[in-house]
């Protein structure tokens, strides 16, 4: 029994276990796929500092990280195939959802896939070891097979929209300030271009991401796209709403000839009223989620402390009394 018992809890931490791995493998090769600085970026910090120790070990890890993803580029289309979708809607909803987590590769959507087919053949084969060891074929040893598939299948989504939720948090919490800095650039003379690109110099420590989305858009302004485009695309790409409405005021004051900098401010001060009202939101729930753990946690300890004594000293008393009655 005892070692029947040692087995079951065995094979109960094996789903975690692989679980855990393919979430940190998955993890892993995202960020490979859209993480990390510029290799342009890390050439020059490498050429600034020749000599430093950090600049080798940078330039050692980046060419296994690059030797690693071209490995999962190259056996990404194969695995990615029996899975992708023909309709163009679907394709560009995938797409977009990559772009919110900041994976805008062209191989992005195919490596995704093949991690997702990845996942659910590991999961596969879980199910099937966990098949074997069942003594008996029954709706629990299905489910047992059946279920481990499901999560290694849908554990790169979960990941994606983790990171995508991540990545949309900081955006929402820096644009009022990178609209300030516009407001003052704009106001000081300066282009809603030259305002963009000075906006991505500057937050580049402070808020990389958003520095990053302003940089690109910067970019695709210079190579000659037009400005509507390139601001209907950046509120797509980021997937906040705040930039989506701020992408709106921008392409009507660009429209109707009004001041640029104005709306700006005014959709800045309205950001800030947005995140001072969910701020007070979130306080104003906190005594109403204290309520659970109060109740299940504290007042029982409480009651205890309090109560059992005297419950003891009842106890004792009055058990001899009423049994000499």
């Amino acid at each position: 029994m005892i070692l029947a018992a040692g087995v079951i809890s065995f094979q109960s931490l094996i789903p975690l276990a692989v679980f855990i791995g393919i979430g940190a493998f998955a993890w892993w090769a995202f960020g490979l796929i859209g993480g990390g600085h510029s290799r342009a970026a890390e050439r020059l910090d490498e050429l600034r500092h020749p000599g430093s120790q950090r600049a080798r070990e940078q330039g050692a890890a980046k060419k296994k990280s690059e030797r690693m993803s071209q490995v999962i580029q190259s056996a990404a289309p194969a695995l990615a195939k029996p899975l992708q979708s023909q309709d163009k809607k679907t394709v560009d909803r995938l797409k977009t959802r990559l772009a919110n987590a900041g994976f805008r590769g062209e191989t992005a959507s195919t490596v995704f896939l093949g991690l997702k087919f990845i996942g659910l053949l590991v999961g596969l084969g879980i199910g099937g070891i966990m098949l074997l060891r069942a003594e008996h074929i029954n709706e629990k040893a299905l489910v047992g097979l059946v279920l481990p598939a499901v999560l290694m299948f849908y554990l790169p989504s979960i990941v994606l929209f983790l990171i995508a939720k991540s990545r949309q948090q900081a955006i929402f919490l820096g644009l009022p300030d990178a609209l300030d800095l516009m407001v003052v650039c704009v106001e000081a003379g300066l282009g809603l271009d030259q305002a963009m690109r000075k906006v991505s110099e500057e937050m580049k420590k402070i808020y990389p991401i958003i520095a990053e989305e302003f940089g690109l858009a910067n970019l695709q302004l210079q190579m000659g796209r037009p400005r509507n485009e390139v601001l209907h695309e950046l509120g797509v790409r980021t997937g906040v709403s705040d930039v989506r409405s701020l992408v709106g005021v921008i392409i009507q004051a660009d429209k109707f000839g009004s001041s640029v900098a104005q709306a700006l401010r005014v959709q800045s001060d309205s950001m800030r009223v947005r995140r001072r009202q969910l701020a007070e939101e979130k306080a104003a729930k906190t005594a109403v989620k204290l309520i659970f753990p109060l109740v299940l946690f504290i007042f029982p300890g409480i009651f205890v402390v309090l109560v059992g004594p005297a419950a003891i000293t009842m106890i004792r008393e009055m058990l001899p009394t009423m049994r000499g009655q």
